[in-house]
């Protein structure tokens, strides 16, 4: 079995948690793709997860297709950001939240989000601040790959032919104890996670800073 097939089969077996999960069910960040998406008829959630952007878009009135590499996920698709099987422009917006840091090629990832998208390109993920929270983020979850940076998303973007028009940050609070438990960290990891994470964990709430990306396709 493929290493990307173990990833995926991981990842099916933790759907429910996504769905439950606090980190991910709502936030401010998921507010603003929702008004960053007004107007607009059709939608690609990308790495839909738990499904929540696609929720939030359709009680907006907007018809959505879900795709995800992991089966247990349910989407209405099942392929990776990176292969993406849909014609070229065929959604107004392509939204990806909470998953680029996954990605084996997030700079093919967002340049295939480009090619399907009609207009409207939304991003968001956590930011990377530093080697710390990095190691953290792996030790609770090996499918972490990395985290990026303001500046290495606006190369991202640019290099895929998007122009950025808003970038957003939020502070990102969530149950740290659900946050371990999700990918089954516990025991010296989750004692060496808590410690390299230091004072942005207090109250047994894990403080994260994520970023929303605003980028329009060239015409």
């Amino acid at each position: 079995m493929s290493a990307e097939r173990v990833r995926d089969d991981v990842w099916s077996e933790r759907a429910a948690s996504y769905v439950q999960s606090d980190a991910h069910r709502d936030g401010e960040d998921l507010d603003t793709m929702v008004a960053w998406s007004k107007g607009a008829r059709t939608a690609l959630d990308i790495a839909t997860g738990g499904g929540h952007v696609a929720r939030r878009l359709r009680e907006a009135g907007l018809e959505v297709v879900t795709s995800d590499p992991a089966p247990g996920m349910h989407p209405d698709v099942i392929c990776s950001a990176e292969s993406l099987p849909f014609a070229d422009a065929g959604f107004d917006v392509v939204a990806c939240r909470t998953a680029a840091h996954h990605f084996t090629d997030v700079r093919r990832a967002v340049a295939e989000m480009t090619r399907v998208s009609g207009d409207l390109v939304l991003l968001v993920d956590t930011v990377n601040v530093g080697d710390d929270v990095e190691e953290a983020e792996k030790l609770r979850d090996p499918s972490h790959l990395r985290n990026y940076t303001e500046s290495e998303w606006r190369e991202i973007v640019g290099e895929a032919g998007l122009a950025l028009e808003e970038v957003c940050y939020f502070e990102h609070a969530m149950d740290f104890a659900a946050w371990l438990a999700r990918t089954g960290c516990e025991g010296e990891e989750a004692e060496r996670a808590a410690e390299l994470l230091g004072d942005r964990v207090r109250d047994g709430r894990l403080t994260l800073r994520k970023i929303a990306i605003k980028a329009r396709k060239a015409r």
